[in-house]
C-alpha cells in the first residue's frame, strides 16, 4: 500500500472541466458521452456531481445547460458543494468547444481505469498476504478483481451487420444506397401478423414472451431482418447472444443452411456458395447489433438516441428485458420495482424515439405447471408493469415442446400432429384486435416462416 501513497493516483482534471463544460454548453452531447462515462469516473467530487446531475437531467428528458444544471444541483442541496454558479461560469468559459466531448471523456475513462486497477492492484496484495491454504480460490479471487477493471470499461456499442461478416469472412481465408426514410409502421414480414397488428406501430412497446428455447429470440430476430429487408433500420440490444453468435443465426437463416453444421464449418460447396451470397445481401442490410452485457437504461437510452441520429432507427430490439440493468437506487433488492422502472424506461424510449420497440421477456414457471401449457398475461415475469406499459403483447406456444406425438394421438386421435406449428398469440393489442396466428418454426435453419395460404376459389 505504500507504494501508492507516494505517487497521486492518476487523473485529468482539465478533461473533467472539458467534459462537463461541454455538457453545459451543447446538452446534446451527454448521448454522445455517457455510454463512455460514469460519475464515478471523476477524480473529483464536485465533478461528479455535475455529471450525476446532468444524467439525472437525461433521464428525465431535460434540458441540459448552465441553468437546469444549477436547479438540479440545487434541489438535491450540492449546488454550494461544487462552487455554486461561478463554478458552472468556469466551466462554461474554460471549455473550448463542445464538438470534442467524446475526447475528453475517454481521457477521463483512461484515467479512471488506471485508478482502478491501482485499486484491485491493492486488493489483490492484500489477499497474498492473507495466506490461506485454498490457492484456487485467492487465484479467482485475484481473476475476478482485474475482471471486474476489464469489464468497466467494455461497452462494445452498435456496429453495423456488415462489420460482423467482414471479420467472418477474414477469419474463414461496398456500401448500399441509402434506404428511403420511411414514418409508417414497421411490417413483420409475416403477412397473417401485420394483418392482425397492422405492422408493429412506432411508439409502440411490443413484449414478446415466451419460456427458454422456445424461440423468442429467433422470432424477434426474424421480424428485424424482415423489416430491414423491407428498408426499415433496425438495432438490436443482445444481452444475451454475442453478436456473432446472432451474426451466424441471421446467415443460417438467410443461406438455408443448418446452423449446426455451419457452426463446426461442415457446409458442403453448394451451400458454401448460398453462404457467400447471402453475406452480400447481408452486408448491405441497415442492421446494427450491440452485445454489451449488463447495460443500464441510460446506456441504452444513449445508444439508441445516438443511432437514430447517425443511421436512422425505426425498429429496435431489446434482448432481454430481464437482463436490463435498473439504475439501482432504492430497489433494496426488490426486483419488480427494478423492472417496473426498466419497463416504463423502455415505453419511453420508443415514444421519445418514434420507433418500434420488440422487447423480448421471460415467462414464469407457471406456464410448465399448467395443463394446456398456454401462455398468459400473468405469466409474465417479475412485474405486472410489463404487461400495463406494453402496447402489446405476444406469446410463443408450441404444442410439440410439451406433447410427444404418442401423446397427441392418444389425446386427439385423428388430428393432425403440430409438429414445428407455433402459435403466436396476441393476448394484448392496446389499439386492435387480440387472436392467434401460426407460424412454421425451422429448428434447424433457426428460422420462423409463413404457413402456404391455401387459395381461395
Amino acid at each position: 500500500m505504500t507504494i501508492y501513497a507516494e505517487k497521486l493516483l492518476p487523473h485529468n482534471l482539465e478533461a473533467e472541466e472539458a467534459v462537463v463544460g461541454a455538457l453545459l454548453i451543447d446538452g446534446d452531447c451527454f448521448a454522445r458521452v455517457a455510454p463512455i462515462l460514469q460519475p464515478k469516473d471523476f477524480y473529483r467530487e464536485r465533478n461528479q456531481l455535475c455529471f450525476a446531475a446532468a444524467q439525472a437531467l437525461f433521464q428525465r428528458d431535460e434540458a441540459i445547460d448552465q441553468l437546469t444544471l444549477a436547479g438540479e444541483l440545487s434541489r438535491t442541496e450540492k449546488l454550494d458543494a461544487v462552487g455554486g454558479m461561478a463554478y458552472l461560469s468556469h466551466l462554461v468559459s474554460i471549455t473550448p468547444t463542445s464538438a470534442h466531448s467524446e475526447d475528453y471523456a475517454q481521457v477521463v475513462s483512461r484515467t479512471s481505469t488506471m485508478r482502478q486497477l491501482i485499486d484491485a492492484a491493492a486488493h489483490i496484495s492484500a489477499l497474498g498476504y492473507n495466506d490461506t491454504d485454498d490457492v484456487d480460490v485467492t487465484l479467482r479471487q485475484a481473476e475476478d478483481l482485474l475482471f471486474a477493471v476489464r469489464g468497466s470499461g467494455q461497452d462494445r456499442g452498435f456496429i453495423p451487420l456488415r462489420q460482423i461478416y467482414d471479420q467472418y469472412l477474414q477469419d474463414r481465408a461496398g456500401v448500399g444506397e441509402p434506404l428511403p426514410e420511411t414514418g409508417g409502421p414497421v411490417m413483420s414480414g409475416y403477412a397473417d401478423l401485420d394483418e392482425l397488428l397492422g405492422g408493429v406501430q412506432r411508439s409502440d412497446m411490443v413484449i414478446l414472451g415466451a419460456r427458454p428455447s422456445l424461440g423468442k429470440s429467433t422470432l424477434a430476430l426474424n421480424i428485424c431482418l424482415n423489416a430491414a429487408h423491407n428498408g426499415s433500420k433496425a438495432g438490436i440490444f443482445s444481452l444475451e447472444m454475442s453478436r456473432e453468435q446472432l451474426a451466424m443465426r441471421i446467415l443460417s437463416s438467410e443461406a438455408e443452411v443448418d446452423s449446426h453444421r455451419l457452426r463446426l464449418d461442415l457446409t458442403t460447396f453448394a451451400e458454401q456458395q448460398r453462404i457467400i451470397d447471402a453475406i452480400g445481401q447481408l452486408s448491405d442490410l441497415p442492421v446494427f447489433i450491440d452485445d454489451t452485457p449488463y447495460q443500464s437504461m441510460v446506456e441504452m437510452r444513449s445508444k439508441a438516441r445516438r443511432l437514430s441520429l447517425e443511421h436512422g432507427l425505426d425498429l429496435l430490439v431489446v434482448d432481454y428485458l430481464q437482463l436490463v440493468q435498473g439504475q439501482g437506487r432504492g430497489y433494496s433488492g426488490n426486483r419488480v420495482q427494478e423492472i417496473a422502472e426498466i419497463s416504463r424506461s423502455l415505453k419511453a424510449m420508443a415514444r421519445d424515439l418514434n420507433i418500434a420497440l420488440i422487447a423480448c421477456s421471460q415467462l414464469s414457471r407457471l406456464v410448465e405447471n399448467r395443463p394446456s401449457h398456454r401462455p398468459q398475461l400473468s405469466d409474465l415475469r417479475d412485474s405486472g408493469s410489463i404487461e400495463q406499459d406494453a402496447d402489446v403483447v405476444m406469446f410463443i406456444h408450441r404444442e410439440d415442446v410439451y406433447t410427444t406425438e404418442e401423446e397427441w394421438e392418444q389425446q386427439r386421435p385423428g388430428q393432425p400432429y403440430p409438429k414445428n406449428v407455433a402459435d403466436i398469440i396476441v393476448a394484448k393489442h392496446r389499439n386492435g384486435p387480440t387472436g392467434n396466428i401460426q407460424l412454421e418454426f425451422r429448428d434447424t435453419l433457426v428460422r420462423f416462416d409463413s404457413f402456404a395460404r391455401v387459395p381461395e376459389y
